[in-house]
């Protein structure tokens, strides 16, 4: 998904976050979606990364400042060489990991995502980069098919958890912490609906692929919609197609040639077409 923004705007919150009084836990404010009567039987959130030194933060800042995504990998590095014990390696290692992300750089993305989940196994933006990259970029031919595909599964229903556990929620606005928890629960429902989409369980994509639409938005996936689109056309709900077929179209308006444009106004077409009963009962699902 290409919703990146939502992220890189989370990270440069968390930056700043850290020089004030980071290293005492602050109370936490409840998950998105919980009244504050409830508040006590939510979820913590991990605390905000430790700072061991102002020098090792001026290191930080630094490295994350920089745009290149190949510069700033190496400066992450190099910060990680340095400072071998530091609890702002894995802030820095997602910061390139959505750099090259931006860059369409797939491999460097992964590669970057698992260095993040070899420092910290739970945290639920590098399981879903992985797990959107395996489900996306997952063939019929790969020998390994079944073990990736089991893999995308897995990490993002340990995100869907993970997401309350540990996200830091100390430091952050509210209405921010819940956006971005949002964005994540998208992009993991995005994932497990495009595991069921390809797998053609239309019913069960068009249940992750709605919540995925549900869980953030105010920014919905031009992707998501127009397959969720596909799904409910599977299903010969028509009407309901074309209300999502419509979404992917004026999502895309601004790129109408580019694929996910294009596949948008064909699925339109064919609902429209078939609604007035001149298409083809039988819709031949469109490839990745």
């Amino acid at each position: 998904m290409k919703r990146a923004a939502i992220v890189v705007a989370v990270l440069g919150m968390c930056a700043w976050s850290f020089g004030q009084g980071n290293d005492k836990p602050a109370a936490q404010n409840p998950p998105a979606g919980q009244a504050a009567g409830q508040a006590a039987a939510a979820p913590q959130g991990k605390r905000p990364p430790k700072v061991n030194s102002q020098e090792e933060f001026t290191a930080y800042k630094a490295a994350a400042a920089l745009t290149d995504a190949a510069a700033q990998e190496k400066a992450t590095d190099d910060f990680a060489a340095k400072y071998p014990e530091s609890e702002l390696r894995p802030l820095l290692f997602k910061s390139v990991m959505h750099a090259y992300q931006q860059a369409n750089n797939s491999d460097k993305m992964m590669e970057m995502a698992k260095k993040v989940l070899a420092l910290d196994a739970d945290d639920p933006d590098a399981l879903l980069g992985v797990a959107q990259l395996l489900a996306e970029r997952t063939r019929e031919t790969d020998l390994d098919k079944d073990q990736r595909l089991a893999e995308a599964k897995k990490d993002a229903d340990r995100a869907l958890v993970t997401i309350e556990t540990d996200v830091p929620s100390t430091g952050y606005p509210p209405e921010q912490l819940n956006a971005f928890k949002g964005f994540l629960r998208s992009e993991a429902y995005f994932v497990l609906g495009t595991l069921s989409f390809n797998a053609k369980n239309w019913a069960d994509a068009e249940t992750n692929l709605k919540k995925s639409i549900d869980a953030f938005p105010q920014q919905p996936d031009a992707i998501a919609v127009f397959r969720m689109a596909v799904a409910l056309d599977m299903q010969n709900k028509i009407p309901e197609a074309l209300k999502y077929a419509d979404q992917a179209v004026d999502l895309t308006k601004d790129r109408p040639d580019s694929a996910a444009g294009k596949a948008a106004r064909d699925e339109k077409d064919r609902l429209t077409k078939l609604s007035s009963g001149t298409a083809p009962g039988t819709a031949t699902p469109p490839k990745n």
